[in-house]
């Protein structure tokens, strides 16, 4: 990065140090303005191809290579615009219009000003030609002026708080008053408070946690020295000094190093998920530099490019709203339909007599309570209640949840999503096996390997010769084997000596005082003891082959540019010069290194690589094809190492003609390649090894209920195809009897026609494909690869950047319509993880980042399937039946309000007044209704024992317009029983009706929440006999409302356990005889 950016010198050599905003979008040149700053807009612009007619699938390959006009005499693809007219406006277009000129009028207010390249003078942010904003992290919804505006906004864009409000204003009008005003704006007051409340405590919970990570503190070099400033408080043009394995605050250019070879090994998880070491080189010219203290002497600054779009930086906020919430909001919308309807029918019946209009407005309002606005606040707080019990859960410890708004989205979810690195597994490497040909070593025999590495050194040393190839085994092994040890032992040597030294490890020690003031590159402080030691590298895998060398005895001690030092059994330091270094690349899948052992001067050319790149280069052998096979069906990672021996002569003739090829001007790339080549033949075969990255616990039982429970996993990983694959099957997201399609790398429309077809050939199968293939796919066949991959059984996408990953998750929103949860770590999962209707985030080794983004965060992925199967399960039914009964509770209330008026020659007279409205919906009922949030159809651990039960959750059952009638049905039913009971059963006074009709009312809700309950708790008990009492407690006090003396009598009893019997006795027998007839899917379990 930082040789991509042009340093300017004012008096002499010079650099800048530049920590630029973590607000802002970040700047690394990585992923600037090339491939990656594009990626975003391939997705929406077509180019001129696309604009081609759609092409069948199905077409055969030979008219697609032999008829390009096809693309040309095709039909065009049908485009069906919707009508805007009335229907549109009355179906959601008034919401469309009035959220577009929001927008507008947002973007108008927060118009962006113009990004442009900037000067950054180092060590001085003073110079900034423009103020920048604070490097501050910022996840808070609300500030101070905007959290009541914004809070009452969320709440009444929803229909059922708005309907309310209207409602409760309405009692301001003389004319249209009918009770006193504190009849609605008591409970609407109530609810606005509880949801207010609710918002702050989330709003102080994100304010704490952005506290936390904007204070942490870090050392800023000034002209004075060192001084201690917060994250937050890091300007545009500070130097900044970065401790060992602390995290980079900002964008930062790279100037200086304790290092004497300016090389630094940092860790990009938080760009790209890969939690190995990449090693940095710091700019040369400061590196150079005697002191610290000279980098503000040079008086340099930087000139960068304007901020181009970046895979590293998102800005904004957002609510989530659970798929539940929507179902709910369209229910009340049908609720209003009917309450219109009947208040329409009421005036019709009454025979638009007088002013009719009054009268339908005051109908509206009598018949007010078949919306319940106490439908919110219950689900809010039943929501809050989820949570609480989500992070009080023993046996999923450290989960937080974050977004309490979509605890029931847990119970819904059809495709979940995952992060390899971090996610599925530990991302560290565990050496396992070495396969010699004729031989296989595993974790219990590598003791033998280490005896006959111990042999072979001293056996060496004690003949005082250097030569490590010709060593011969000791005499306790000749005199049993002699012939066969000595070939092995021989193989050994080699095989482990190539591990050792093929490899671009650097061994690293940690200093004993560490680097205080102006002590740099003492090497006199440095400790290097075998147990200060630890290995830096790009790749996992090569530490993991390393520290395996180290545990049989051969261990690397030293490393720079130019030479390499190991370390024998016997403590005596073989040097080995470096004299070519071939990196390995994604496209050659191999890396190789030509080195010279001093001692002897022989010059070794090793390689190391992929199956199916090794295979052609080194000799013929009967085993490696078989052999890898069946290291790759164990899960493990598998590279083949190979050497060959140049002399002195073949070595300068390939440096010569290396050097040419690396300093030609026309087709540079591939003439070196085609030099490495050359001397990539017939090479001799070593060995071939088995690492196995680590999974983390219980991944593979996790996903194996996953699986069980219907939901569809796809593994979006930044790691190469090779390795998502070995760990797709390892970790048993792909099953071993399942085969794997490969979909082959595609660069253009014809190619992905080919390749489709033959993927739709495949049948069970699961798919893996790169991230750039997949870019084409969506680009030309958006639907068809979408269609396609949605039939498999497991998708493994790699190479994916962050914007893939997101764009993915909303291809199968907008093509499926199924719930998507994200599983990530780290920072590149961020946009996956908001992207997704439920986001999870894994605290663990990269950070917090997707763990604070998420809307749940655990610690281990073993835990998703307890949140999912228990808590989501139970979240979604508990969810689900506490918004059907209170909507039940209003329902039954207005029917009796409309059999009343019906009775009474339609009069838009109330039937309760005053305080029973209120206490009705609130100390009378609420306790019983609310408790449901602690009712249970299964018991956790039949969840978790039977992951197939969660199936019929994604169907929507518990809350869908089926079940919304039933209850519709049973309010009638129970509204005109206990109204028309009542007028039937009083004798002389119209308040003798107003006693019998509200007791029964109150009993039948408590028993109706009895016959509701599936699991039985202690509170569900308290709370039943709890509103009972609060009830016949407060008969004392509502003497305008009843005549105590009657209430006191046995007739007045057995009228209301009259009416009472009839309305719930039916009920109670019908759901005996559908629990027999008909039982749920888990009865049989439980019983």
């Amino acid at each position: 990065m930082a040789d991509q950016i042009p340093l300017y010198p004012v008096r002499s050599a010079a650099v800048a140090a530049v920590a630029a905003n973590r607000k802002r979008a970040a700047y690394y040149s990585a992923a600037g303005s090339g491939p990656g700053g594009e990626r975003h807009n391939r997705y929406q612009l077509e180019d001129e191809s696309s604009h081609l007619d759609e092409m069948p699938l199905m077409m055969s390959e030979e008219g697609f290579e032999n008829d390009e006009s096809d693309y040309h005499t095709l039909p065009r693809a049908r485009i069906t615009y919707r009508r805007r007219g009335i229907e549109w406006f009355v179906c959601g277009g008034w919401k469309f219009l009035c959220t577009s000129c929001c927008d507008w009028l947002i973007n108008v207010c927060r118009r962006k000003k113009e990004l442009k390249a900037r000067t950054v003078w180092l060590g001085c942010p003073e110079k900034c030609e423009e103020k920048y904003p604070r490097n501050s992290i910022k996840n808070q919804k609300y500030n101070i002026f905007t959290f009541i505006p914004g809070v009452l906004y969320e709440q009444f864009k929803f229909f059922l708080n708005l309907y309310f409000l209207v409602v409760s204003c309405s009692q301001f009008v003389p004319a249209l008053k009918i009770g006193y005003l504190y009849t609605y704006w008591a409970p609407l007051g109530f609810v606005l408070a509880v949801t207010m409340i609710r918002e702050a405590v989330d709003e102080f919970r994100r304010f704490q946690r952005d506290k936390e990570m904007n204070s942490q503190l870090y050392s800023k070099l000034t002209i004075r020295g060192k001084v201690q400033v917060k994250s937050s408080d890091i300007q545009v043009g500070d130097l900044i000094i970065v401790e060992k394995n602390q995290r980079i605050p900002s964008d930062m250019v790279f100037l200086r190093t304790s290092e004497k070879t300016g090389s630094c090994f940092i860790r990009t998880d938080q760009l790209d998920g890969e939690t190995d070491w990449k090693l940095k080189v710091a700019v040369s010219c400061t590196q150079r530099l005697p002191a610290l203290g000279d980098l503000f002497s040079i008086n340099a600054y930087v000139y960068a490019q304007k901020p181009q779009l970046d895979i590293h930086g998102f800005e904004g906020t957002f609510t989530r709203v659970g798929l539940l919430d929507l179902e709910l909001n369209q229910l009340t919308k049908a609720l209003f339909l009917a309450l219109v309807a009947l208040s329409v029918v009421m005036v019709t019946l009454q025979g638009f007599v007088g002013p009719w209009y009054r009268n339908l407005f005051r109908f509206l309002l009598l018949f007010s309570y078949i919306i319940p606005i106490s439908l919110r606040v219950n689900l809010d707080m039943g929501k809050a209640a989820y949570g609480w019990m989500i992070m009080r859960d023993e046996h999923i410890p450290g989960t937080v949840v974050r977004t309490s708004t979509i605890p029931e989205e847990l119970g819904r979810l059809v495709y979940l999503l995952t992060d390899k690195t971090g996610t599925l597994t530990q991302n560290e490497m565990i050496f396992k096996r070495l396969h010699l040909g004729t031989v296989s070593y595993g974790t219990d025999t590598m003791d033998e390997i280490q005896n006959h590495i111990i042999n072979s050194y001293s056996q060496m040393f004690s003949q005082g010769g250097g030569n490590s190839t010709g060593s011969t085994p000791s005499r306790k092994s000749q005199s049993s084997a002699p012939k066969v040890r000595k070939s092995v032992s021989s193989r050994i040597h080699e095989a482990v000596k190539a591990i050792a030294l093929c490899h671009n490890v650097t061994p690293v020690y940690e200093s004993r005082a560490g680097v205080t003031g102006e002590t740099e590159y003492a090497e006199v402080d440095q400790d290097f003891s075998d147990e200060n030691r630890t290995y830096q590298a790009s790749s996992p895998d090569e530490v993991a082959l390393v520290q395996w060398t180290e545990s049989v005895g051969l261990t690397l001690v030293n490393r720079d540019l130019t030479s390499m030092q190991l370390k024998t059994p016997g403590g005596q330091i073989l040097t080995y010069s470096i004299l070519q270094i071939f990196p390995f690349t994604s496209e050659s899948k191999r890396m190789g290194i030509i080195v010279r052992d001093e001692s002897t001067a022989e010059i070794t050319f090793y390689m190391k690589g992929a199956d199916v790149a090794m295979s052609s280069i080194v000799q013929y052998n009967d085993w490696l094809e078989e052999e890898c096979g069946n290291m790759a069906r164990e899960g493990l990672r598998t590279l083949v190492v190979a050497k060959k021996s140049l002399t002195e002569e073949q070595y300068q003739d390939f440096e010569n003609r290396y050097s040419q090829a690396k300093l030609s001007i026309h087709d540079r790339t591939l003439k070196v390649a085609a030099v490495i080549e050359s001397v990539e033949r017939e090479m001799e075969l070593l060995c071939l090894t088995g690492v196995e990255d680590q999974l983390q616990a219980d991944v593979r039982p996790a996903l194996e209920m996953l699986r069980n429970a219907g939901i569809k996993i796809w593994m979006l990983t930044g790691d190469k195809l090779e390795t998502a694959t070995c760990i797709a099957k390892s970790s048993h997201l792909v099953s071993r009897t399942q085969d794997i399609h490969i979909f082959r790398p595609v660069t253009n429309r014809g190619e992905a026609h080919l390749e489709l077809n033959a993927f739709r050939r495949k049948h069970d199968c699961a798919l893996v494909i790169a991230g750039d293939s997949l870019e084409v796919c969506l680009k030309y066949y958006e639907h068809e690869f979408v269609e396609l991959a949605c039939q498999c059984p497991a998708v493994v996408c790699c190479r994916c950047s962050p914007t893939q990953k997101a764009h993915i998750v909303k291809l199968l929103q907008q093509h499926t319509g199924k719930r998507t949860c994200a599983v990530g770590d780290g920072g590149n999962d961020v946009s996956m993880i908001q992207a997704a209707d439920c986001g999870i985030g894994i605290e663990g080794k990269e950070g917090k980042q997707a763990s604070l983004a998420a809307d749940f965060s655990i610690t281990q992925f073993k835990h998703i399937g307890r949140l999912l199967m228990v808590h989501g399960r139970n979240s979604y039914k508990r969810s689900a039946a506490l918004g059907q009964f209170v909507m039940h509770r209003g329902l039954i209330i207005s029917t009796m309000q409309a059999v009343f008026s019906s009775v009474f020659y339609f009069a838009s007279v109330p039937l309760y007044q005053g305080f029973l409205m209120v206490g009705y919906a609130t100390i009378y009922t609420m306790f019983p209704v609310f408790s449901l949030v602690l009712d249970q159809d299964v018991k956790p651990e039949m969840a978790l024992l039977y992951p197939e039960l969660y199936k019929d959750l994604t169907k929507g059952r518990s809350l869908s317009f089926k079940t919304f009638l039933i209850w519709v049905l049973i309010s009638i039913y129970q509204g005109g029983i206990l109204m028309y009971g009542a007028l039937v059963l009083f004798e002389s006074e119209f308040v003798h009706v107003v006693a019998i009709s509200f007791t029964a009312l109150i009993l039948t809700e408590l028993l109706m929440v009895a016959l509701t309950i599936r699991t039985w708790h202690w509170l569900m008990v308290v709370a039943e006999f709890l509103s009972l009492g609060c009830y016949v407690a407060s008969l004392a006090f509502l003497n305008e409302y009843f005549d105590v003396a009657f209430i006191t009598t046995v007739t007045f009893l057995w009228k209301v356990s009259a009416i009472t019997v009839v309305s719930c006795l039916p009920l109670y027998i019908l759901k005996y005889l559908k629990r027999k007839l008909s039982p749920p899917s888990y009865s049989k379990l439980t019983s």
